[in-house]
């Protein structure tokens, strides 16, 4: 195991009802004015946008708000939040909603902290500074709620990259699980292959021996797909959100591949351009891409998939743990091809330019030039 640093300082307020303390965490933070981010309906719906706001209201937090993010947020809804939140001098940002909600948050807070177009992080300038960030989850999936990722698409020029600086890991998060509950069976799903996807990045693209953070890995990956098959079955399990719901933060928050070494984030990378050029829920993407690229990148750690096959599924070789995973997908209601969300084979070469651009962005492009990025491709068609 290598030497590392571990430090999260993000506080996590877990349980039913618990939105309603986030008013009270502004406060104690010393803030009186927030940017208060949010999607489109749901929230509303719900009634918990309408908490939230009293909530805010009974301890004198004033909130300007900002709505309508959608589900693969953009760069010019960043920046008009940007915009809003420097006319009204807000002092954090708060989050009530999925993954994309909080990415659009990070964004923001970023943005109105510089003196530069918000767009430059995202394509190679360090950050420095940003607004306090807090966080109201709705959805299992990204782990956003604990980390200082985010990932925004340049809808002109087509471009889904991310940042990662631990100025916007959130102060505070709320997990409800009782929130989750009425997701879709399709995000649902999207969410639990979201987070396996997060675990096997740094799982197969390590270099090996580190057996305690396999462990973990494999433990996360069987508790999530015994949960997702329970919420299928049973959307209000309450038992079954609330494992699914710390599950997925897990997966992201720096514990799983701490120690591990050097590893990289292909399927990532892969599925950016899908749901950049294409608009498609991340998980879906993910779904098309994770067994296409297990089945490319297979020779190069054959005994780490043979080990995922047999603790996974109690199978012998690495390729039949492949085929299994691909067929959970399926069980589970995602989409496996390229076909089936409807984009053709002969997009592949306008995808594989887009996808190393990323690759180049993120200095990996000697270990994913053009052809490779294309024989991953292909594996999604079938």
């Amino acid at each position: 195991m290598d030497d590392f640093i571990f430090h999260n300082p993000t506080k996590i307020l877990f349980g039913p009802g618990r939105e309603t303390e986030i008013g009270r965490e502004l406060k104690e933070a010393g803030v009186g004015r927030v940017l208060l981010v949010y999607g489109r309906n749901s929230v509303k719906k719900s009634g918990l946008l309408a908490r939230v706001k009293d909530c805010l209201k009974a301890v004198g937090v004033e909130f300007i708000e900002h709505g309508g993010v959608v589900s693969n947020p953009v760069l010019s809804h960043v920046r008009q939040g940007i915009t809003l939140a420097r006319e009204n001098s807000v002092e954090a940002v708060l989050a009530v909603g999925g993954g994309s909600v909080l990415d659009e948050a990070k964004a923001i807070a970023v943005g109105v902290a510089a003196d530069v177009d918000v767009w430059e992080f995202f394509t190679g300038r360090e950050v420095t500074t940003a607004l306090p960030v807090f966080t109201v989850l709705t959805l299992a999936a990204s782990g956003s709620e604990m980390n200082g990722n985010a990932v925004i698409t340049n809808e002109e020029t087509r471009q889904k990259y991310n940042i990662g600086t631990i100025h916007v890991y959130p102060k505070v998060s709320v997990l409800n699980p009782e929130l989750t509950h009425s997701v879709s069976p399709e995000y649902s799903a999207y969410g639990a292959v979201d987070a396996i996807a997060h675990l096997i990045e740094a799982y197969f693209t390590k270099k090996p021996g580190t057996h305690l953070q396999d462990r973990l890995v494999e433990g996360l990956i069987l508790t999530i797909m015994e949960n997702a098959e329970v919420i299928r079955d049973q959307p209000e399990n309450a038992q079954a959100r609330a494992t699914m719901m710390w599950a997925a933060t897990l997966a992201l928050n720096g514990l799983t591949p701490a120690g591990v070494g050097p590893y990289t984030f292909p399927n990532h990378m892969i599925e950016h351009s899908l749901s950049a050029l294409y608009d498609i829920a991340h998980g879906a993407g993910l779904a098309i891409v994770i067994p296409a690229w297990m089945r490319w990148y297979r020779p190069q750690n054959s005994e780490q998939f043979d080990r995922f096959a047999r603790e996974v599924f109690g199978l012998d070789q690495g390729e039949e743990g492949i085929t299994a995973l691909k067929k959970w997908f399926k069980e589970l209601g995602c989409p496996v091809t390229l076909g089936e969300v409807g984009i053709a084979a002969t997009d592949i070469p306008a995808i594989r330019d887009n996808v190393y651009d990323t690759a180049k962005l993120w200095g990996v492009d000697q270990l994913y030039p053009p052809a490779a990025i294309e024989e991953v491709l292909h594996l999604t068609v079938a």
